[in-house]
């Protein structure tokens, strides 16, 4: 139980810092206009044009902060707050989809690895605690260890998940402050603004790696104390 809470207790901290600061940062500049006047829709029509990237859909979606670009359907989806205001939060948001929109056009080998992965990641995130708990309750039969190694094995993919993500989400996120400053769509304060968002959401991503690190460190260190 100590290891468990000296383990995750740091990381749980961290995620909800993560947390805490992107509601923040989101909060102050979804309410700061940006100068143009431009929706986060009309934002992600022009940053497709000028990309080669017409062939995407936009399209709605449900829920706050959802806003996601679909590489298998080509699809960039806004929820609506994002689409329909005209803020700075929302250009950035706009700008980082475009840019995972970007790099599937390129055939960026991070976005590749990471799409492959998905499959592995939803069946070690689903089955790997059930295989994990499994072994522990059922410890002393012949076939206990493995089950729990097959358990540590399987959420072992998830985490290799969130370490891909990190610089597929770092590389849209550096792509989206490029295009939203060659193509003037802010000023050096909605930049700043802009950018900030950005930061924000991707540690995000580094705090749930933390966590998923975490808590496979607790597995193993479990598992192989329970070898002796």
């Amino acid at each position: 139980m100590l290891l468990w809470l000296a383990l995750i207790i740091p990381a749980f901290i961290v995620v909800l810092y993560a947390q805490s600061k992107v509601s923040s940062v989101y909060g102050k500049y979804s309410k700061v206009l940006n100068s143009q006047g431009i929706t986060g829709a009309e934002a992600a029509q022009m940053l497709l044009r000028v990309n080669g990237l017409d062939h995407i859909q936009v399209e709605g979606t449900r829920g706050r902060l959802s806003d996601h670009y679909d590489p298998k359907k080509k699809a960039l989806r806004l929820s609506r707050e994002i689409a329909n205001t005209p803020s700075v939060a929302a250009l950035g948001i706009v700008a980082h989809e475009v840019g995972h929109a970007v790099q599937d056009k390129v055939g960026y080998v991070p976005l590749r690895i990471r799409g492959g992965l998905v499959p592995a990641a939803n069946i070690g995130s689903k089955l790997g605690f059930v295989f994990f708990i499994v072994g522990l309750i059922f410890w002393g039969a012949s076939w206990s260890q493995t089950a729990i190694w097959i358990g540590v094995g399987l959420f072992a993919m998830a985490v290799v998940f969130t370490l891909v993500t990190l610089p597929v989400e770092f590389n849209a996120s550096n792509r989206a402050r490029q295009m939203l400053q060659a193509q003037g769509m802010v000023t050096a304060a909605e930049y700043e603004g802009a950018s900030a968002v950005l930061s924000a959401a991707a540690f995000t991503y580094v705090a749930a790696t933390l966590m998923a690190m975490a808590q496979l460190l607790f597995f193993v260190l479990l598992a192989l104390g329970m070898r002796r």
